[in-house]
């Protein structure tokens, strides 16, 4: 009796107060990604030093060359670590913190819980077999008298794992000692491919919901439906599926068979639920292959599109699409925020739908309707043969786009004269125009947001004292083209991001990548070829629809002192506190940053051993204390020099007394 009565107190505790640490990747199951936390202020944010570095690499790690295609390879030692995934991106991992415990994946091939005062290690679980844990998190649930409180997390080979949160020992009750296989025949339909995670899962009630990966190409492969598993047993509880099926609603929006076995289509970003409406909130991706749709005429739902369903159930309850036949790779990754939005005298409870298109949309949550409308503009028109693109695709009448989705021949950069005429000798020859710019036929075009986005993964925070919503979004083009294949023997070419086609289809790429020249002086930064900003950061009054502030996000280093205020591309997002700070890392200059929600004024900035591509936290410590934690590593999406993957917490240091020097 004495331990069920302390489950049922700690579990009691951690849905009462939860607000104080980090208990789950949105600090919320609706992913406002807000701390009530006060002691860290505009006034002192100054004041911030590091208090600990938590080093992931543990000495005992056997650095090998990983075998081909497996993730990586165990060290030749018995009992030895895994070294880090080869392929795989340093770790972007934002970590929880429950109790004064903080959990985290690691790029090692271990999962581990530290002190969240101290950064000492309580306990750590070396993942057996091959794989990687999700380099972005996992998952927490407090627990019922059945089981205790567990952390959850996928990995990149398709296993889940349920781990006792105090010991760090799987829960031999969850499926086969304590992980089950998510690549089950219903998901993988007898096709080559993968589906697991690089995102941590959401904990419902005792349920935990799941999306996944899946291949950009070929077309057909795993399914990349979204799933609920009972977190005591580890047994399937429901399934939605992400492409609706023969006779089912939505099947017409696939013109003939061409949503059998189709891949993509799947959620490998941010689940989101609201646990008092018992409603979850799917954000799905675009389908294989992402830059040709000749092979699937029609609107394809549900890709690209924010879908709303019964949490319980998994039972459709409505859907949003962002666009329409996405051949833009625009897919929906940033979790889909739940707040309040206070209009014309009423309360709406909303939810954010952004994606790589730039663009955002303020949704009713219960609904699924525009909270200040939405218009079906006409695009251009794809050029290539048997492609059909929409004639329209939606545009929110507010707020305006968050990134560029256009190009001409006077927007190019200016910075300096050596930039300009590079910019303009890599132009010469490229088709121009957006929004919407279909992939360009026979030749190359650049189209605005890349393939990076607009708004990729590190979706948006939310402060609900100032109505204000904080999402960071890249400035960077993408060039892409293709052309009729040479011959049926011909295999596509993939150079750089942009080609993604299929290898067996009618066409193939024409080279492609970034719309931007190298960086100067031995610099990582790319220099974009479009005028700055190449990154900003933006606060969004969701009671008007308006910008409240918008401020360019980062430096580059290389170039001329005066003119390095550019703003940089990057991965990762924002928080917000009480205090009225807003934090981010994500740029690729390899800076930890603090922000005035009120103004957008840059407060205090801290220069890290590599970039910070992950979403930070804060939390209260056993010790009263408020820290700020971020994973910097370095590597990652824009190749910055590899640190060695470390957790750092930032805290307050002591105040000068009186008459002492500062």
């Amino acid at each position: 009796m004495k331990s069920l009565f302390c489950l049922f107190f700690t579990s009691l505790l951690w849905a009462q107060s939860p607000s104080k640490e980090w208990p789950t990747y949105g600090h919320d199951g609706g992913g406002m990604r807000f701390s009530p936390l006060t002691e860290i202020q505009p006034g002192n944010v100054h004041r911030l030093r590091v208090a600990w570095t938590y080093h992931m690499k543990p000495a005992t790690v056997v650095a090998q060359k990983p075998a081909a295609n497996t993730g990586g390879a165990v060290g030749d030692e018995p009992g030895a670590m895994r070294a880090r995934p080869g392929g795989y991106s340093p770790s972007t991992v934002t970590p929880l913190v429950i109790q004064g415990t903080m959990y985290l994946t690691t790029p090692y091939g271990r999962v581990v819980a530290i002190d969240a005062t101290s950064g000492q290690e309580v306990w750590a679980f070396p993942l057996p077999g091959g794989g990687g844990a999700s380099t972005r998190g996992l998952e927490y649930w407090p627990g019922e008298a059945r089981t205790p409180p567990q952390v959850v997390f996928g990995t990149g080979d398709g296993r889940l794992f349920s781990l006792d949160a105090r010991t760090g020992k799987p829960n031999q009750n969850f499926g086969d000692n304590g992980v089950i296989n998510l690549n089950t025949e219903a998901i993988m339909r007898g096709l080559p491919g993968r589906n697991g995670l690089t995102t941590p899962p959401i904990v419902y009630k005792h349920l935990v919901i799941t999306g996944g990966t899946t291949q950009e190409n070929p077309p057909l492969g795993p399914a990349g439906d979204v799933r609920a598993w009972n977190l005591h047993t580890g047994k399937l509880v429901w399934t939605f599926r992400s492409v609706p099926q023969a006779g089912e609603k939505f099947n017409d929006t696939w013109g003939g068979d061409s949503w059998k076995n189709r891949s993509g289509v799947n959620v490998w970003g941010f689940i989101t639920v609201d646990a008092g409406r018992g409603i979850v909130y799917m954000p799905f991706g675009a389908p294989s292959v992402d830059q040709y749709g000749g092979d699937r005429p029609g609107d394809n739902l549900f890709s690209t599109s924010l879908v709303a369903a019964d949490a319980n159930t998994g039972k459709y309850l409505w859907h949003f699409q962002v666009t329409h036949h996405d051949i833009w790779d625009a897919d929906l990754t940033g979790a889909p925020a739940l707040f309040d939005v206070k209009r014309g005298g009423r309360t709406i409870p909303a939810v954010a739908a952004t994606n790589k298109s730039g663009m955002l949309f303020l949704l009713d949550r219960v609904t699924g309707k525009p909270i200040y409308g939405v218009e079906e503009r006409p695009v251009a028109q794809s050029e290539v043969p048997l492609e059909r693109t929409s004639k329209t695709q939606p545009f929110p009448l507010k707020p305006p786009p968050l990134s560029r989705m256009s190009m001409s021949a006077e927007d190019v950069a200016t910075v300096t004269p050596e930039l300009e005429a590079a910019c303009k000798a890599l132009m010469k020859d490229l088709q121009l125009g957006g929004p919407y710019l279909p992939v360009s036929y026979s030749r190359l075009g650049v189209r605005f947001p890349g393939n990076h986005g607009g708004v990729n993964w590190g979706g948006v925070s939310f402060h609900p004292g100032l109505g204000y919503l904080f999402v960071n979004s890249n400035e960077l083009g993408q060039v892409t083209g293709i052309r009729e294949r040479a011959s049926k023997e011909g295999r596509a070419i993939a150079r750089g991001m942009g080609n993604r086609v299929d290898p067996d289809g009618p066409y193939e790429g024409i080279g492609g990548g970034r719309f931007s020249i190298p960086g100067k002086n031995g610099s990582t930064q790319q220099l974009p070829c479009q005028q700055p900003p190449w990154g900003n950061l933006t606060a969004v009054n969701v009671n008007t629809g308006e910008f409240a502030w918008r401020v360019p996000l980062g430096v580059t280093d290389s170039l001329p002192e005066g003119k390095q205020n550019t703003g940089r591309p990057g991965n990762g997002g924002t928080i917000v506190t009480a205090g009225g700070l807003v934090f981010v890392g994500a740029t690729d200059d390899a800076r930890f940053r603090a922000f005035d929600a009120k103004t957008g004024k840059e407060l205090w900035t801290v220069k890290l051993g590599g970039a910070a591509e992950a979403t930070p936290i804060t939390y209260q410590g056993r010790d009263g204390k408020q820290y700020v934690v971020i994973t910097a590593t370095g590597g990652g999406f824009f190749n910055n020099p590899v640190t060695d993957d470390s957790v750092m917490a930032f805290a307050l240091e002591e105040a000068p007394q009186t008459g002492q020097a500062k």
